[in-house]
């Protein structure tokens, strides 16, 4: 499902003058800010729509002769700093008109609320209380261009609960989205396993595993501690047959999470590890390239460690590399087997912080047939 940004115009975009008219080229001023931040929001995967009020927008009191230079003027300039728009959508009605178009009204918008868009993950961006109650009834979050302070006394407690950014600079918003693109929540329940998983990639969450099993906790913990992300991770299995349910489905939701975080895999740098663990060499190779490729040479001479059988590691990161759609060679020595499985969780987690690490300067798909 594809995510949505509805951005405001006045105040948000470009200043508002006093008497709330951008009538002339002379009152058009943007925003510090404004353009490189929404020049850095439109790398990402959420799709930009402009949703602006525009009081009686071709009556006399605003003739449209008066509104349009201005607003082109400022499209042409945001396109060439590489900014558009998919659509714009101006209501042109008063407030005292109360029509269902107007802003914090969705009738504009009733096109985004399918099931083809994932409002839950969606914004609205704007600078007043109306943008924010847009947000609140199309059943995504507000972020707003105002100090939290300011935020705290022009907002009812129905729209701080949706609000989930309140800052006057531009670059929070573009930082914040960028990050809260590489976050994923997958909850699975089958009749064997009830999972709840929440993967950030660029570690801005909490951390915490709990799967039933000691030993699979504290393999999995070595993930958010090596890959430099956060992970919460907790399992409730039917432990009272084996341990398989819980780790291969485990291994799937965390897969799909990595797999969903990952979004379009713009600027990532693809490719991801050997360490060595004690007496212990593990080996990792990791292409997020979107075909499924499988290797595993760990050899174990014991059955279980802890409480966690040996034999299941192999199935982990097969289940792993399918929910993931990647490459996944794993090669591991050693005489400890504690030492040999930590080292490939190790060596997993490293391979996988080389693989997602994202340069935010550039944008580009990392393949030359551009797709992944």
């Amino acid at each position: 499902m594809k995510k949505v940004l509805f951005i405001d115009r006045d105040g948000t975009i470009i200043k508002e003058p006093a008497d709330e008219q951008i009538d002339s080229l002379e009152k058009l001023e943007f925003v510090p800010g404004a353009i490189s931040g929404l020049r850095s929001v439109m790398q990402t995967d959420y799709l930009p729509l402009l949703v602006s009020n525009q009081d009686g927008l071709g009556t006399e009191s605003f003739p449209e002769d008066t509104f349009w230079p201005a607003h082109n003027k400022m499209l042409q300039t945001l396109k060439g700093e590489g900014v558009t728009f998919a659509r714009e959508y101006i209501d042109r009605t008063f407030p005292a008109d109360n029509a269902p178009t107007r802003k914090p009204g969705t009738a504009m918008l009733t096109a985004y609320m399918t099931d083809d868009y994932d409002l839950k993950h969606s914004y609205v961006i704007g600078d007043r209380a109306t943008d924010v109650q847009l947000a609140v009834n199309m059943g995504c979050r507000a972020i707003l261009l105002q100090k939290p302070e300011v935020a705290a006394t022009m907002l009812n407690t129905v729209q701080q609960h949706v609000l989930a950014l309140a800052t006057d600079d531009w670059a929070d918003i573009a930082e914040f989205l960028r990050r809260t693109e590489r976050r994923a929540e997958v909850k699975r329940a089958t009749a064997e396993t009830d999972i709840h998983v929440i993967v950030d990639l660029d570690g801005g969450g909490d951390t915490l595993v709990n799967t039933g099993l000691h030993f699979f906790d504290h393999m999995l913990s070595q993930l958010p501690h090596h890959a430099g992300i956060s992970l919460y991770c907790v399992c409730k299995g039917d432990l009272e047959v084996d341990e398989h349910h819980t780790m291969e489905d485990v291994a799937i939701a965390l897969g799909e999470a990595l797999r969903t975080a990952l979004g379009s895999k713009r600027g990532i740098d693809r490719y991801g590890f050997v360490l060595p663990m004690d007496e212990c060499d593990a080996m990792v190779t990791l292409d997020f390239g979107g075909r499924i490729d499988f290797q595993w040479d760990v050899p174990f001479t014991r059955e279980y460690v802890g409480d966690t059988p040996t034999e299941m590691f192999k199935h982990v990161f097969q289940s792993l590399c399918a929910a993931m759609q990647c490459n996944l060679h794993i090669k591991a020595r050693g005489e400890n087997n504690h030492h040999l499985i930590e080292g490939v969780f190790k060596a997993f987690a490293r391979a996988l912080r080389q693989a997602i690490h994202r340069n935010v300067f550039s944008y580009e798909l990392p393949s030359s047939k551009g797709t992944l």
